[in-house]
Parts: structure tokens; C-alpha cells; sequence
């Protein structure tokens, strides 16, 4: 396998076609090392497909994707596998299983990839939980007894079970109220500071992009339209760029 460059991840030409619909049309676009990069754009734009391709769920129709330094398409089975245990992903909707308990959730990664016996994984998983500002009975509750900030943070601790160097997060405020939002805020920037992983971040929330990005690529017409700091894309005279900025929150979260 090849050494890691200062890129984590590193996608060239990526096109995306379902049948005669093209989402991606020779897309570029490269996330460094230690940043948190988002990923912006209106429906259809691509962004939550880019971000399976990614995490190997689906192969994109052309293109190349390399993460780690290493092209997935070289890639065995075994080698797969070892790449993905190097990452943590936080889907959308919290993605955790409905039959097991939030703290059965969380440790579950640990169960599947490492030879730790069930009471030092039940630790570590208490710990996790503990680091996203959960009480500490949140653990023995099933999901679905969860409010929705609970869960993303629940959500959150799953994702970071195996300690990732990388880590994705699907619209991690989608769904929230304003303080369950900013609290999310608050948390990807304490589980930066605590675990320093490269991050990306899908979302359309312009406050969170505000608080926690270093880059935001905008996504539209199958590429990346504009790329950089969210003060330079507030200045970017793009149609599409620049209507992400011309509603209140915008406008309010680029005041502030």
C-alpha cells in the first residue's frame, strides 16, 4: 500500500451518472490533513453521494479516488477493510440499531474490529458517551428513547469508537433546534481539539459551516463550483455561491 500523503483524501475527474442523470461531472477536489472541510450545495448537487464514494459505499462512474495516499481501486478486500477502520462516519439520521442500546451502539466497532473483551469495550463505550456530554444513564436507553440532539451526539460516539484519524459527518444539525445545533457546534470542535481527526462535513447549515470549517467546497453543475475560507466564499460572485449567503442566517452568521 502506499504511504499517506498530505492529503487524506484525494478525488480527480470523480464522475457520477445514474442512468442519463449525471451528478458529477470531472469533479476535483482534495482534503488536507488536520482540517475540517465542508461540503455545500443545494439539492441534487451531489454532496451526500460524494460523501458514500468516500466511504466506499458506492463506486463513483469514472475517476479516481485515493484516500491515505492509497487508490481505492487497487484495493483487496482485506486492504479495504483496514482502510475503512480509519475512519468514523456519522450519518444523518444517526444511523444507530433500534434493537441494541446506545451503549451496545457505540461499542459495537469495537466488537467487530478489535479483541477486547465486552466489559473493557462497555468502558470505553461509556467513556465516548461521556466525552459528547451525555448523561451517564444514556448509555442503558435504546435509541429510540433518545431526544434528536441526544442522538447525534450518541451518533457522534459511535463514530469515534475506534479513535479515527478521519471523520465524516452528515448534516450532523439537521433536524435540531438552535441550542441542540450549537451544542453539535460546540461538540465537533471539542472532539477536534480532543482527537485532532481530519473532518468533513456535509451540510446545508450555513451557522455550522461558519463555526467549525477551515474550507467549504460548494458543490453545483457536477463540480466544485468555489472552494476556500467562508469569508472568501461570502465574496465570491458566483450565482450559486453567492445565493448560499443572501438569506438572515447568513447574512447574521457572517456579521458575527
Amino acid at each position: 500500500m502506499n504511504s499517506d500523503t498530505g492529503h487524506i483524501v484525494e478525488l480527480q475527474q470523480i464522475c457520477t451518472r445514474f442512468g442519463s442523470h449525471t451528478v458529477h461531472d470531472g469533479l476535483d477536489l482534495d482534503v488536507r490533513r488536520g482540517e475540517v472541510l465542508g461540503l455545500a450545495g443545494g439539492s441534487g448537487s451531489g454532496k451526500s453521494v460524494l460523501l458514500r464514494e468516500m466511504i466506499l459505499l458506492q463506486r463513483p462512474s469514472a475517476g479516481r479516488i485515493r484516500l491515505f495516499g492509497d487508490d481505492v481501486a487497487m484495493l483487496d478486500a482485506a486492504q479495504a477493510l483496514a482502510l475503512r477502520q480509519r475512519w468514523g462516519v456519522m450519518f444523518q439520521r444517526g444511523g444507530l440499531f433500534s434493537s441494541l442500546t446506545v451503549r451496545q451502539n457505540v461499542g459495537l466497532p469495537l466488537r467487530e474490529h478489535s479483541e477486547l473483551d465486552d466489559a473493557l469495550i462497555d468502558e470505553i463505550a461509556e467513556w465516548k458517551l461521556a466525552l459528547t456530554g451525555l448523561p451517564p444513564d444514556a448509555g442503558l436507553k435504546m435509541p429510540g428513547e433518545l431526544s434528536g440532539g441526544m442522538l447525534k451526539r450518541a451518533a457522534l460516539a459511535r463514530a469515534i469508537a475506534l479513535d479515527p484519524e478521519l471523520l465524516f459527518l452528515d448534516e450532523p444539525t439537521s433536524g435540531l433546534d438552535p441550542a441542540s445545533a450549537a451544542g453539535v457546534n460546540e461538540l465537533i470542535l471539542r472532539t477536534r481539539a480532543l482527537f485532532g481527526p481530519t473532518i468533513v462535513i456535509v451540510s446545508h447549515d450555513l451557522d455550522l459551516l461558519w463555526q467549525v470549517s477551515d474550507r467549504v467546497a460548494v458543490l453545483g453543475e457536477g463540480r466544485v463550483l468555489a472552494l476556500g475560507t467562508m469569508g472568501e466564499l461570502s465574496r465570491n460572485d458566483h450565482p450559486i455561491v453567492s445565493a448560499y449567503f443572501t438569506d438572515r442566517r447568513g447574512t447574521a452568521a457572517a456579521r458575527a
